[in-house]
């Protein structure tokens, strides 16, 4: 939100009391996040700021009826092509769970687009209720082991610095770029500095030593902390901890057990990738909250950790707070303990009550052709799916699954082939095919592998989100269901897909870059939930979301084994390895 200074005048008339204020909340208990307390008090609020906390007259007076009022919550590190909607209809889901404020990361759809898709990003969250900042994504490719749908330099970001709502380098996952001093990764860094902006960690299984590099490049941040330990780590070198629980990765029951009253004020709340279904049943950083409160941190702490504290990490100085000078983001809740939400105000203009949006209309921008067009795959047959197990003992490597996490287990397992001596998917060995297919220029690159910990008895999966290069990634029991699925989702323009035996059981079409929907979220919900009910139709019934998972096996920066186009990725070597062993 800008603020106008022509308002300036106004506000201060309205703070002193010489005229009345545009809104004023009364009978409700403030949410003091700067002292931990409850304040009794009237929030008087004037052109979308509050300008004062005591006893107000206002042109408007809102009833709080003793419920909570507390600040608007900030989630400090999301890439919203995960929900796999527009920012517009994103909006329309996170703001009735009290998200006012998000720090987004378009890298998913700048690996596919370049710089159209930034661009995309920017121009279709402009005027709507949700506030957007953006750190420019700072690893298009990843890492140089797949191919990618674009290439951004230094060079090529520096021009959007000069955009209002970019405040930052995203999240700078090349570890090892950054510890050798790769001039490209520097070039970045380097330019971020100049332009005093922040920059975001992705330190996945670095150790002290590496977050002694990252703080000295002037990494600040990180959103990958899966032990108590590595948050304790992270905070003894001045870092911000991010804490996450999304759709995959769902950290937060064990972190927050590093969290404490002397150090809380370094952490804050993140859902980094949260499917659409989840969002709309768990909800967003209120569900964080939550966990948070049943893990025994205080309420009024964690709801601070979900507004000031990521303020503060990123320097939006103006918001975070029930405070004079502070934009109005204020939610009333029922319960501190329960975080119920009953109404969602931003800057000072209901915009959801009783789980429901209800502000302004926005529609969203079109994007380009091209991004339509965004699946160029090279026809791909039953030969480019064979998978050779040639050695005396059948054992290969294998990518095991960890349930409810984005890292994988590294295994070496005796594999079935057939006479031709290719692998063979076993239903008893839950040994399923996985393959990546480049979708961008029609490179025909193919990497197979073997998986393990899906559990489907039958079809396959496939799908054009696999982070982050977003090539096609498929799961599969067989090979023509693997091949037939490909076809469908090139139909498709992008999209999630199950089949079984040549039929579709269930899809989601994700035209905008293989990423996102062009419909309300309403309708994708409803696609997801067909995906979902169709999962039982081929034999899944984990604990985990198998299509958040399967797309996080292919980034190649994330331990253990992954798989990209290129073939097996073994991540602590950083090399691609042999499927047999």
């Amino acid at each position: 939100m800008n603020r106008d200074n022509s308002n300036l005048l106004r506000n201060i008339a309205s703070s002193a009391k010489r005229e009345l204020a545009d809104i004023v909340i009364k009978n409700g208990k403030i949410v003091d996040v700067f002292n931990q307390e409850l304040l009794e008090g009237d929030v008087a609020i004037t052109a979308g700021i509050i300008v004062g906390i005591g006893e107000y007259e206002g042109k408007v007076v809102i009833d709080a009826n003793n419920k909570y009022i507390a600040p608007g919550f900030i989630d400090g590190h999301v890439h919203i092509e995960s929900a796999m909607l527009t920012p517009v209809e994103y909006s329309h889901v996170v703001l009735p769970h009290g998200v006012t404020t998000v720090i987004a990361d378009p890298h998913e759809i700048a690996n596919v687009s370049g710089e159209d898709g930034i661009d995309y990003m920017l121009t279709s969250s402009e005027d709507i209720a949700l506030d957007v900042y953006y750190m420019l994504p700072s690893c298009v490719p990843a890492v140089s082991f797949e191919n990618a749908g674009a290439t951004l330099t230094a060079e090529q970001l520096e021009p959007y610095y000069q955009h209002q709502r970019v405040i930052g380098l995203g999240e700078v996952m090349n570890a090892p770029g950054v510890i050798s001093g790769d001039p490209a990764v520097m070039n970045k860094l380097q330019s971020a500095t100049a332009h005093h902006k922040h920059i975001d960690g992705h330190a996945a299984g670095l150790d002290k030593e590496a977050i002694n590099v990252y703080m000295t490049a002037g990494i600040r941040t990180d959103h990958e902390c899966t032990t108590p330990q590595e948050v304790r780590d992270r905070l003894q070198r001045g870092m911000y901890v991010m804490l996450r629980e999304g759709s995959a990765a769902r950290n937060l029951r064990e972190i927050i057990k590093a969290v404490n009253a002397k150090n809380a004020r370094r952490c804050l709340f993140v859902t980094d990738d949260k499917h659409l279904d989840d969002l709309v049943n768990e909800g967003s950083i209120d569900f964080n909250v939550r966990l948070a409160i049943e893990e025994g941190i205080d309420p009024i702490l964690a709801i601070q950790m979900a507004t000031l504290n990521a303020a503060e990490c990123f320097g939006l100085k103006d918001r975070g707070a029930i405070a004079p000078g502070y934009i109005a983001d204020i939610l009333l809740l029922d319960s501190i303990e329960e975080i119920s939400i009953s109404h969602v105000y931003k800057a000072g203009q209901l915009v959801a009550q009783d789980s429901k949006y209800v502000g302004p209309v926005v529609h969203a921008a079109d994007p380009i052709e091209k991004m339509i067009s965004s699946i160029n795959i090279r026809p791909i047959t039953k030969q480019n799916l064979e998978l050779s197990i040639t050695n005396a003992t059948k054992q290969a490597n294998i990518i095991g699954i960890i349930p409810n996490s984005i890292e994988t287990k590294h295994l070496i397992e005796e594999v079935d082939v057939n006479e031709s001596l290719h692998f063979q998917p076993s239903i008893e060995k839950d040994h399923l095919k996985m393959v990546v297919a480049e979708r961008h220029n029609a490179l025909g690159t193919v990497g197979v592998a073997i998986l393990k910990g899906l559990g489907i008895t039958s079809g396959a999966i496939i799908a054009t989100i696999a982070h982050d290069s977003h090539n096609i990634v498929a799961v599969g029991a067989n090979d023509e269901d693997i091949l037939f699925g490909i076809d469908v989702i090139e139909q498709l323009k992008g999209g999630i897909v199950i089949v079984d035996q040549g039929k579709v059981l269930a899809s989601v079409s994700l035209p905008i870059s293989g990423l996102m929907s062009n419909q309300k979220f309403e309708y994708v919900y409803e696609q997801l939930d067909n995906l979902n009910k169709a999962l039982c139709d081929i034999g899944f019934n984990q604990n985990f979301n198998p299509f958040l998972t399967l797309s996080f096996l292919a980034l190649p920066v994330i331990p253990e084994l992954k798989l990209t186009d290129q073939g097996l990725f073994k991540v602590s070597e950083f090399t691609h390895i042999k499927v047999e062993v």
